[in-house]
């Protein structure tokens, strides 16, 4: 896909707002199979760090010719500047990949070369790709504890993949990390997505319940970022994938 392609992906109001106030909601159920991607949420791994919570990432990228490539193993970092929960912070966590099958799909291929060509990456450049989720009984921190953050880098999308027997878990976004300036304050639907400049802004989640208190739920959701500003981020990235584009910059 070349870049002017996956910039035509997505709807023109998305590179005006993204331009103009550095998020934008828009939606990518004409764009892929969302049945089939929901599909993946079902052999999902328990996360070993966070409880009740469910979780596969993959380390991306594009090749030269602007196509998505899978880069290999590297952990996840986030320093505690980015990160308040304990479970979470200064730590090195390690998860199972995406399933190839879900890598293969024409329609995720296409999605990742998109994202990429709307932030305007460069072949090399790493992108993490997870599918995460919480299922359960009772009310529920979706973010267990991260609160108002930064995800650590400067490009960062957030969609929601299923959402059921779910009510709250409205997406939150503000120009503060106190949390005083609001930006905005929205319940995402499955195949929605969230563009945000992460380097600029916070965002979080508010709490989950169970619409029906007979029945379990689950809400799953697609992050996908890249261009980290973390320093322990980048020094993962650097020993386990000498050959990626790093910013030195924002390292």
């Amino acid at each position: 896909m070349t870049t002017t392609n996956a910039q035509s992906w997505w709807q023109q109001n998305v590179h005006t707002a993204l331009a103009e106030h550095d998020w934008s909601f828009t939606h990518v159920r004409d764009r892929i199979d969302l049945g089939a991607w929901q599909a993946f949420t079902r052999d999902l791994p328990r996360d070993p760090y966070v409880d009740r919570r469910w979780k596969r990432m993959s380390w991306l990228a594009l090749d030269e010719q602007g196509r998505m490539k899978s880069l290999g193993e590297c952990p996840m970092a986030q320093g505690g500047q980015y990160n308040d929960a304990e479970s979470m912070a200064d730590k090195l966590r390690w998860y199972p990949a995406l399933e190839q099958d879900f890598l293969d799909r024409p329609d995720v291929r296409a999605f990742v070369e998109a994202w990429a060509g709307l932030w305007g990456l460069d072949a090399n450049e790493p992108i993490l790709m997870q599918i995460t989720g919480v299922k359960g009984s009772g009310e529920l921190d979706p973010l267990q504890g991260q609160g108002i953050h930064a995800d650590g880098c400067r490009y960062l999308s957030i969609m929601v993949l299923d959402r059921h027997n779910v009510s709250g878990a409205e997406s939150v976004l503000y120009a503060d990390r106190a949390g005083q300036e609001l930006l905005a304050d929205q319940v995402m639907e499955p195949g929605d997505v969230l563009h945000l400049r992460d380097d600029r802004l916070f965002h979080g989640a508010k709490a989950l319940r169970q619409e029906d208190p007979n029945q379990p739920y689950e809400r799953f959701i697609i992050i996908i970022n890249s261009s980290f500003v973390d320093g322990f981020q980048n020094r993962m990235l650097r020993r386990y994938f000498p050959e990626a584009v790093i910013h030195e910059h924002i390292a």
